[in-house]
């Protein structure tokens, strides 16, 4: 199974998946990870070592960090050269594509594979309210 890690500043990875039990229901294997204002890179990689503890060897994992180039997403790039086969990791995360995630996990994807899909649903989900008639649901 995919195993996520969804890193920010702050609380916004607990809150968003919060969010996503809304909607989706409890997942597991969802972990949040907080970045606190008197921690470094070190910390969050060693934040990160503690969470994969909580998956199995055979999990792939995948990261999903707030904002695409913090430190959130950079201290995943060791987790990522090491076994790029079980991470990945993704930047500016938003609650479509945690959504996304959630109900993507089960399915033959590569992570490479996942990664674009995500990103493609992460920039479907942003629009304005003028745009919302052009909805089919609406």
């Amino acid at each position: 199974m995919l195993g996520l890690i969804v890193a920010s500043h702050g609380n916004l990875a607990q809150e968003l998946i919060k969010s996503s039990y809304l909607i989706l229901g409890r997942q597991e294997k969802v972990i949040a990870v907080t970045f606190e204002p008197a921690e470094d890179l070190a910390t969050l990689e060693d934040k990160y070592e503690t969470s994969l503890q909580q998956f199995a060897t055979t999990d792939r994992v995948l990261f999903l960090c707030d904002l695409y180039g913090g430190n959130p997403l950079l201290a995943t790039r060791r987790f990522v050269e090491r076994d790029p086969k079980r991470f990945a990791a993704v930047g500016g995360v938003n609650l479509a594509m945690l959504l996304e995630a959630c109900t993507l996990r089960t399915e033959a994807l590569s992570l490479d594979e996942l990664v674009e899909k995500l990103i493609s649903v992460g920039r479907q989900g942003i629009g304005s309210v003028k745009d919302l008639g052009a909805m089919p649901w609406m």
